[in-house]
This record gives C-alpha cells, sequence and structure tokens, in this order.
C-alpha cells in the first residue's frame, strides 16, 4: 500500500495489483465502501494484463479523515484527478455507484483524464428509494457491533440474495476486519467517517443537473454495467444516461443488484475485459500534464 496526498494535506491509500508497467486500471469504490471492495476484480483483471489500481477515498478505509468532518463533492473529485497525476499513464476508471459520479466529473472538468470509463451501477439520475435503503443501511448501527458475527447478521438482512453465500465464505472474517474498525470501547464499526452522511444529505441530490451535463461532454469510450436487480438504477435511468451519451455500451449482469462486483464477480469482471481488451494500446501512453 503507498498514499498519495490530496491538496489540503488528507492522505489517500492506494494499492497496486499487477505489474505497473503493464496499462492500468483506477478503481473507485461507493460510499461506505472501501478499496477492498475490489480487491477480487482487480486480481483477476490483474492476471489477465493489467496494472490495477484501487484507492480509498477520503474518509474512508485507510485514507485520511477530516479533522472537522466537512467534506464536499469537489474534493473528492480532486483527489481522484490527484491521483491519476501521481500516475505514469493515463487510466481506464472503474467507478461503482458514488466512484463512478466523481469519474464522470473528473473527466468533464480535467479532461484528458481517463481514457475510457466504466461506470458500474451509476446514472447521474439515480432512483431515491435505492439511495434511501444504502443510507438507512449505514445509518442503522451507530453503536457498532461487539463481535464479527452480528456484523454478518446485519449484512446478511441489507443483502438477503448474498446471505448463505456470504456466511459460509470462509474468508469471510479477513473481509469483515477490512471493513470494520474498533473504537476505543471495543466495539466495531464500519470504517467510514459518519459524518459523511451529513455530506450525502447535503449535496447528494444537488449534483444530479451537473452530473448530466457532465455525461454530456464525455467523448472517451464508456461501458454502463448494471445490476438486473438493482434499486439504485432502473430502465428509465439507465435510458437517460445513454440518451446524453450515445456512444456508451451497456451490460445488464443477472443475479446481480446494485454491489454488482461483489453479487457476481465473474461476469462483472468478464464484462469489463470485453470493453478494455480493445483499448489496451490506448491505454499505455504516457499522459500530458492535468491541469488543475
Amino acid at each position: 500500500m503507498e498514499y498519495v496526498t490530496a491538496r489540503d494535506g488528507l492522505r489517500l491509500a492506494c494499492e497496486h495489483f499487477g505489474d505497473e508497467t503493464s496499462p492500468m486500471l483506477l478503481f473507485a469504490h461507493g460510499f461506505g465502501q472501501t478499496r477492498h471492495a475490489w480487491d477480487e476484480s482487480a486480481a483477476t483483471l490483474a492476471h489477465a494484463g493489467w496494472h490495477c489500481l484501487t484507492t480509498d477515498a477520503r474518509g474512508h478505509g485507510e485514507s485520511g479523515w477530516r479533522d472537522d468532518g466537512c467534506y464536499d463533492y469537489a474534493q473528492f473529485v480532486d483527489d481522484l484527478a490527484g491521483i491519476v497525476r501521481s500516475t505514469a499513464q493515463l487510466p481506464i476508471l472503474i467507478g461503482a455507484s458514488m466512484g463512478g459520479l466523481l469519474g464522470l466529473s473528473a473527466q468533464a472538468l480535467h479532461a484528458p483524464l481517463f481514457r475510457a470509463l466504466v461506470l458500474v451501477d451509476i446514472t447521474p439520475r439515480w432512483e431515491a428509494a435505492g439511495i434511501a435503503r444504502i443510507l438507512d443501511f449505514m445509518r442503522a448501527h451507530p453503536q457498532g457491533f461487539a463481535n464479527l458475527d452480528e456484523a454478518t447478521d446485519a449484512i446478511a438482512l441489507y443483502l438477503p440474495h448474498r446471505a448463505e453465500r456470504y456466511r459460509n465464505d470462509r474468508t469471510r472474517p479477513q473481509r469483515l476486519r477490512q471493513m470494520l474498525v474498533a473504537g476505543e470501547d471495543g466495539r466495531l464499526r464500519w470504517r467510514w467517517d459518519p459524518r459523511l452522511l451529513d455530506f450525502v444529505d447535503a449535496q447528494s441530490e444537488l449534483q444530479q443537473t451537473a452530473l448530466l451535463e457532465a455525461a454530456r461532454r464525455i467523448r472517451v469510450p464508456t461501458l454502463l454495467i448494471s445490476g438486473a436487480q438493482s434499486d439504485v438504477v432502473s430502465h428509465s435511468t439507465i435510458a437517460e444516461f445513454l440518451e446524453h451519451v450515445p456512444h456508451a455500451q451497456h451490460v445488464r449482469v443477472e443475479n446481480a443488484a446494485h454491489m454488482v462486483a461483489g453479487d457476481s464477480n465473474n461476469a462483472f469482471s468478464a464484462a469489463v475485459l470485453d470493453f478494455v481488451q480493445p483499448l489496451v494500446n490506448l491505454s499505455v501512453s504516457q499522459h500530458p500534464r492535468i491541469m488543475s
């Protein structure tokens, strides 16, 4: 693991998979997740010959949390551009949910930034009920959990389609420890700053018009991967996105909900590979200085 320093001094955790001289895929996780949401996908794609870089967004995982608890959408966008500035080549972005929206905004503001975009189950306008369900889960356990079993039960209720597989996963304790951190009281809490919920309440709805405008400005190859069972994107939001980005491709993953990579990683990784392999020669170019 290494760190990239953001403009305001926060350190952003990054992890490399594969040969760092290979063409690069930059992974941006969803709200309330960490870079470890991509571990399986990054390992698979690295094995296929790509250099995969996963990151923790500010306020998440092992990246810095703001002392004042004040987060702003522009900070997240600038962080993403800053990570690309620290690399030797223009990557292809793989962005899930929040990470996809940040990629859209960053590409519109700082192009050339990404050689291509893969947006995972997110569109500039989303289904409010699906986002509300996610936020309800994130707010549901402010006192944390006494142990890993309590956390497992909470996840099983939230993701019933994954419950049996998750409980039987022998790597579950290790994965959960990556998602949780022990507080001074010994209880386990999710590894993200709870004050981020105030940021979402204050800014998320305000971004939709700007995100649609950002989508209109996208000129690089673009793929939208959606989960067939998702409650965050829908036929109408997908159609709207494809209208704004008419060159974009769309792949729907069966047996997957909003967290596509976690629900059906083999199908997800295959869809990404099918899209990025024809772009391999474009992805190795050295990037020019990205203007701030």
